[in-house]
């Protein structure tokens, strides 16, 4: 099987979770989608993934009680289909779908994505609703001992030819809506079967399968994580990118612990396939979780946050809300010199990591530049030495010929060094990244 590969690099995009959980509207997504467009996209932001329960008509009417509502009121077509709630996205009545709102995102220059839970709606087994192009009900391919341990809606899928044609029909579906992106939730890692956590495998192989046999291109991302190591083949063949950890949020704890996710992962990529740090949770988040703030992150994690998502080379998916993005949260978005690490001519990888430091390197032959990375862990600002000598045993230049000035890309100066080294202040929980450039090369 050839799983399509047509990404150079990881995605870039937004997401409406982090801010609208699950009551985002079709005027709201249409809202940030013409921000995006102005000020993100020509920065390679161009991804509008609409997240879950965009088939809840009561989403959000609960949210003190429960963030999914239990066996709520959804939207579904005669063959056990989701399809947009028509009071949250007008735009989809009469059978529309979601094509209208996507054909709008597609006119802006971006690209449309939805996400899903795996399996069939637990509503269209119970009942006994057709499954489109067989002769049997979605009662006959649900698994009732498969399912979600924070979501109501779903049940898993049976391996078996039926439920390729149950998937192959929702994926014909959202071709016909033009969708470029699918999330898809409770697959990655089942966390309700401890001794089972990939037991979705056979549907993200169906999932794919589906993609391909549909024409029309699709990421293919899998969530929630940690994602399972010993599955990184499984997922590299079949999917496009999938989420290193669980949920991730805006908290100090969860970012440092990033760094140790970043290191299992780092050499599990492929051309199209990325591993997945999560949203960033930047800018104004969280109203559809009542307690709409400005991210907790203070300035320096978010430029740790950023520095790594790059240097790694992680699906960068902003959580913020678009219609109220700050100039600062802005700037950070829309850093080229960090950017530019995630271009397929740059290499990168760990080259330390402790309880109170990181170091990234990456490098482009092409470019004839590298750049470091250097992540204060811990509690207090402090000095760190950065040594070329060390950088030179992980790169593909010759970093030792001659003595270079350093860019500090989030300072925004030059910095000599002194026989091969050069020490930096980092504050607490921050970072400083430093670039070779040839136009800084001085000879000594």
């Amino acid at each position: 099987m050839n799983k399509e590969k047509f990404l150079e690099m990881p995605p870039r995009g937004w997401n409406s979770y982090d801010y609208y959980d699950t009551t985002v509207t079709e005027e709201e997504v249409r809202d940030n989608a013409r921000v995006m467009a102005e000020k993100l996209l020509p920065f390679g932001y161009e991804y509008v993934v609409v997240d879950i329960q965009w088939y809840a008509c009561d989403a959000g009417t609960r949210r003190k009680e429960y963030q999914y509502v239990p066996f709520g009121d959804h939207a579904m077509d005669d063959y056990g289909r989701f399809i947009p709630c028509p009071d949250r996205f007008p735009s989809s009545r009469d059978g529309q779908g979601f094509k209208p709102l996507a054909d709008y995102v597609h006119s802006l220059g971006l690209k449309f994505g939805i996400h899903i839970m795996r399996g069939i709606p637990r509503a269209a087994a119970h009942g006994h609703l057709p499954v489109a192009g067989t002769n049997i009900t979605a009662a006959e391919i649900a698994d009732p001992g498969s399912i979600c341990d924070w979501n109501p809606d779903m049940y898993g899928l049976r391996d078996c030819p039926e439920s390729q044609a149950y998937y192959d029909s929702i994926f014909q579906l959202y071709a016909s809506w033009g969708v470029d992106f699918i999330k898809c939730d409770d697959i990655c890692n089942t966390h309700a079967y401890k001794d089972r956590p990939y037991m979705g495998k056979h549907e993200v192989e169906m999932i794919r399968k589906a993609i391909n046999k549909c024409g029309r291109p699709m990421v293919l991302s899998l969530s929630p994580g940690p994602a399972l190591l010993g599955q990184s083949g499984h997922y590299c063949k079949w999917a496009n990118m999938w989420r290193m950890s669980d949920d991730f949020w805006d908290s100090w704890p969860l970012l440092k612990s990033m760094f140790v996710y970043c290191e299992r992962w780092q050499h599990v990529k492929e051309p199209g396939c990325w591993p997945d740090c999560d949203m960033l949770p930047v800018g104004m988040i969280g109203r559809g979780f009542l307690q709409e703030r400005m991210t907790r992150f203070t300035k320096d994690e978010q430029k740790t946050m950023f520095a790594l998502w790059c240097i790694f080379k992680s699906p960068l998916m902003a959580g913020a809300c678009l219609t109220k993005l700050d100039d600062w949260t802005l700037e950070l978005l829309t850093n080229w010199d960090l950017l530019k690490l995630q271009d397929p001519d740059y290499d990168s990888c760990e080259v330390v990591l402790d309880d109170d430091h990181a170091v990234w390197f990456a490098d482009s032959r092409e470019r004839d530049c590298f750049t470091a990375a250097v992540f204060n862990l811990s509690d207090t600002t402090s000095k760190y030495t950065l040594d070329l000598k060390v950088l030179d045993r992980f790169s593909r230049l010759d970093l030792l010929q001659k003595d270079v000035q350093l860019w500090d890309i989030y300072g925004q100066k030059c910095l000599d060094l002194e026989n091969g080294c050069v020490t930096v202040t980092v504050p607490a929980h921050g970072t400083v990244v430093l670039e070779k450039r040839s136009d800084l090369v001085t000879f000594s």
